[in-house]
């Protein structure tokens, strides 16, 4: 298993990208490609990104411990 620190790091990683690529996916369809959406885009990320990283949080742990089990030999 990884280091406390390393799934931190990696969480911290993995929902910046979620959040960036989720809320500028969302906003582009909503508002085609323009200044507007750029606008839009930030501030749902600044938003976005602290809430998926908190929330990574808890169901991280869970997902690795159904991936475990689901994974697990028998």
């Amino acid at each position: 298993m990884h280091s406390p620190k390393t799934l931190l790091i990696a969480q911290a990683i993995i929902s910046f990208s979620m959040a960036l690529m989720m809320t500028g996916f969302f906003a582009l369809l909503e508002l085609g490609v323009t200044t507007e959406w750029l606008h839009a885009w930030a501030r749902h990320f600044v938003v976005a990104w602290p809430l998926a990283f908190c929330l990574s949080l808890v169901v991280g742990k869970m997902a690795f411990s159904l991936a475990v089990g689901l994974t697990a030999r028998r």
